[in-house]
This record gives C-alpha cells, structure tokens and sequence, in this order.
C-alpha cells in the first residue's frame, strides 16, 4: 500500500525581519505622502492571492510592489507579473528580490517605473488587478487602471477597510456615494474580507477591507462615460438634497433637472444615493440638448 505523498511546503515569503533588512539596506523609510505599509506577513500574502481566485494563464497587475512581499505570492499563482512603482528606489531593487528569492521565476517580471494615475501603456495587456493600494489614491486609482486598460477582467485590492465598503456598497447604503456608482460602471464590486492591522509595517491606525471585482458591461446608453459620470457628481455634491435640487447646475435649471429625470423614469423628488448606475445612465441621456 502506498502512502500518499506529502504536499511540499510553501515557496517561503518574505517576513517581518526580510522586509525591515531591506528597508535598511535601502535606506527606505515608509512614507505617509506615498502611503506606503507593508505587508510582513506570508500567511496574508497568500489569503490575498487566493482571495484574487486568479486563473491560468494570467497577467497580474500590482500596484505599488514596495519592497515585494505581494509580488513574490502573486508569481506564485501567475504567468507574469507587471508591478508598476512610483518609487525609483523600490522599482530599481525588486528583480533582484524576485531573483533571489524567485530566480526560475525573474523572467516572468516586468517592472514599470510609473504613476499609476498617469500610466498609459504597459508592456503586456493585465488581466486581473491584485495590489495592495496606497489609502490616499485606491479609488482614483482603481478607476484609472479599469477606464485605461479594458483587458481587466477581474481583481482583487487591499484598500481602507472604509474605502472596502464604499467601492462594494449598494444602492440606498449610508455608504453609497460616487466610488460605488462609478466603480459599478465597469465592475461588481464584492467586499471579500477585513486584514487586520499587525500584518503591516509600519501599522496603520485602521484595518484594511479587501474588494473583489468582476468587470462587466457599462449600462447600454447613448451617453457617454463622461456624461454618465458628470450626472454622478452633480448628484453627490449635495446629496442631501433631491435631484430636482442637485442636479439644477448640471440640467440648467430646476425645471430642465425635473425634465431630465422624468425622462429618465426616476422621482425628482429622490436623491442620489437611491439611484443605481443604469439609472443614472438614462438621466445622462435624457438632458435636454443646449442651444
């Protein structure tokens, strides 16, 4: 009779003692400006990973790759990796991290020294989003990387545990506000856990909330995103206030606001926080044409 064998360990990640040595070695202090915490712990590294529920044959995106902690669990599970990092010092020492600790998998490594507010171009289309997100620019970032790369279809980001909530918040939420509708635009978002906060280094004050997102259709409209997302706005800036009310600026007056949302199927009398993307999307199209 044979045994069945033993499962080999896990690839090792790096620790709370690797990181604060590479943080040495560079002379790296972690900044609030760049929002950077990161994450000393392996067997978080790999709940975010499996969290991700990445498929074969991926090309992953991470963001802000710091000192690669995430970067080596994700090489794990991808086909490659694109990191994108703000910082030069960071961006310029992590092939050799990954050939260190990775060296079968240094090849499947690109490095890309950029915003990603601002980025472009990368050197092969993403198909899925895994990073652990700055907290001052998650959702900014999120947004940019979904409108400028459509070859995203699904992800996993580590954000404020606050910010979770928000971006996987639905219609008539206290949450709900401009994050959950226009993410909602490109994805469904789904809060898929809370990360707690000695996990990290340095420790923020407040856990982090983990969000999975599957990218979907836009709503089927004549209107443009920018149309769709300037009704959004107009909405949220007063969203005490009906979207007779808020939405007057945006229509031209009061009565063109009312106009536009009878057009649309929706109350006046509403506010925004009631209104799903498609619903926007159809007082986006119902505004009247200026002369």
């Amino acid at each position: 009779m044979t045994m069945p064998s033993t499962p080999p360990p896990p690839a090792p990640l790096l620790g709370a003692a690797d990181i604060r040595r590479l943080a040495a070695e560079l002379d790296i202090r972690p900044t609030k400006t760049l929002g950077q915490n990161f994450v000393i712990d392996g067997n978080t590294i790999r709940r975010i990973v499996a969290s991700a529920q990445l498929g074969e044959g991926e090309t992953v995106l991470e963001v802000g790759p710091g000192l690669g902690s995430l970067t080596l669990g994700l090489l794990d599970a991808a086909e490659r990796v694109v990191a994108v990092e703000i910082d030069p010092v960071l961006a310029g020492r992590l092939p050799a991290t990954v050939r260190q600790w990775r060296p079968e998998r240094a090849d499947a490594l690109d490095v890309v020294l950029a915003d990603a507010l601002r980025v472009t171009e990368l050197p092969h289309p993403p198909t899925a989003l895994v990073a652990n997100l700055p907290y001052n620019v998650a959702v900014p970032v999120v947004l940019n990387l979904l409108a400028r790369f459509p070859s995203l279809r699904s992800g996993l980001v580590m954000v404020q545990d606050e910010v979770a909530d928000r971006l996987a918040a639905g219609p008539g939420s206290k949450v709900y506000g401009v994050p959950s509708v226009k993410a909602a635009w490109y994805a469904r978002m789904a809060k898929a856990g809370v990360i707690g906060m000695n996990v990290f280094w340095p420790a923020p004050k407040i856990a982090s909330g983990l969000v999975r997102f599957t990218r979907h259709d836009p709503p089927a409209t004549t209107a443009s995103r920018e149309e769709v997302f300037a009704v959004i706005d107009a909405a949220f800036a007063q969203r005490r206030k009906t979207l007779r009310a808020a939405l007057s600026g945006w229509a031209g007056s009061p009565v063109l606001a009312e106009q536009a949302l009878v057009r649309a199927g929706v109350d006046p009398t509403a506010r925004g926080e009631v209104l799903d993307i498609a619903a926007y999307a159809r007082i986006a199209e119902g505004k009247a044409p200026t002369a």
